[in-house]
């Protein structure tokens, strides 16, 4: 019998649920409120003072992926324009790109970031680029100073994915106050969960009316509004928009779970240290330290499986993790290693080899606070013999 077979399965990316989300959603559904109202505009105040912001300057909808696809629609565009993204992210990133009738454009990694590298943004710039996708990989910021002077520079809108960069800050800001928009999920394995759902940020206060008008099928006014106890209020469809809106019963999730998103990000600082406290002497790739002046998220532990280094391939790796009845991701396959985008743009993985390389080697590591210290220890051990050789 494999050691660890006999033990419980570590769900990757299981959020921590305390009784407070509980009962907050079992009073949303006894308030008879399900859908967008009085808990989605609590948690759009409380997420816009935690970000520093006002609370015009937020709009909650179900998905990060709808949090893009909405900004670059509500950034006025003009269809067919060039967005440069990374290749090293989840295809929401590029497929938002695509549904809102632009052409993604990828721009290679810094190997020891992750992050987009600002040289070959510059590098993929034409004279069609309208704007800058970075993603904050992992909760670790991009290079935002660098990336903004770029946008300056080309008159270019940013759009700051922020999936994994809820507690991110690059020099004293917040992940997703430096471009036009940021965008940020609450996914089920995000730092902060409401099981679906995201939140768009932006500079603009205009650009935001428009995203919540667009949120919800182009109406001028939310189902809160028209359907309150000040009576009802008629609404005019302004243009035509998308099904995006979060409901009450992932705000209720979202509010208890914000309000203990330091506590949670202390917890899993304390097991991204132990990691590499455990890992430093293996001959395996280790997240590189957070740059000074920035705050890393840490959403994610990745860790480079070489076969030639370590005896055992990345996918051999993962099976035999999954064995052990511990789970674990893959963040990311590069975008271009997928059949669509290869048929749709021509792309092959060797045009973007930093990206290439490290999608093939990459393993994500349990990182919840959920995590027991025996859990963790679990982990340490299951790593250690297979990547050690023991």
């Amino acid at each position: 019998m494999i050691k660890g077979s006999d033990q419980p399965f570590l769900i990757f990316g299981s959020p921590l649920i305390e009784q407070a989300e509980i009962d907050e959603v079992a009073a949303c559904m006894e308030s008879a409120w399900l859908g967008t109202g009085p808990r989605v505009a609590r948690f759009e105040r409380d997420f816009a003072a935690y970000q520093g912001l006002q609370p015009s300057q937020v709009a909650a909808v179900n998905s990060c992926t709808a949090a893009l696809h909405v900004s670059m629609v509500a950034s006025g565009i003009e269809a067919g324009s060039e967005v440069i993204t990374t290749p090293m992210t989840f295809c929401a990133s590029v497929n938002a790109i695509i549904h809102a009738g632009l052409t993604p454009v990828l721009a290679d990694v810094d190997p020891a970031t992750q992050n987009i590298d600002p040289a070959a943004i510059e590098a993929a710039i034409t004279p069609r680029t309208r704007a800058i996708l970075p993603v904050h990989f992992a909760g670790r910021p991009c290079k935002m100073d660098a990336i903004m002077a770029i946008a300056r520079k080309h008159d270019l809108m940013v759009i700051e994915d922020c999936a994994h960069a809820i507690e991110t800050t690059y020099h004293g800001r917040k992940a997703g106050t430096f471009g036009d928009f940021g965008c940020f999920s609450f996914y089920a394995t995000k730092n902060v969960v409401t099981g679906e759902g995201g939140m768009i940020t932006g500079r603009d206060e205009a650009h935001i009316a428009r995203a919540k008008v667009l949120a919800l099928h182009g109406m001028s006014k939310d189902a809160w509004h028209r359907f309150g106890d000040q009576g009802y209020k008629h609404y005019q469809v302004v243009e035509a928009g998308f099904k995006y809106n979060m409901m009450d019963l992932q705000a209720a999730i979202g509010i208890h779970q914000l309000a203990r998103v330091e506590r949670n990000w202390q917890r899993r600082e304390t097991i991204w240290n132990r990691y590499l406290e455990a890992f430093t002497d293996l001959p395996i790739g280790l997240p590189a330290p957070p740059a000074p002046g920035t705050r890393h998220a840490y959403h994610l532990f990745t860790i480079m499986i070489d076969e030639a280094r370590c005896g055992i391939s990345r996918d051999a790796f993962l099976d035999a993790m999954n064995a052990r009845r511990i789970g674990t991701g893959v963040h990311y396959l590069s975008v271009p290693e997928h059949p669509y985008y290869q048929q749709r743009h021509g792309w092959k993985p060797e045009q973007w080899p930093n990206a290439m390389r490290l999608g093939r080697q990459t393993v994500s590591l349990p990182l919840s606070p959920k995590l027991t210290d025996a859990d963790v220890e679990r982990v340490i051990a299951a790593v250690s013999a297979l990547a050690g050789g023991c």
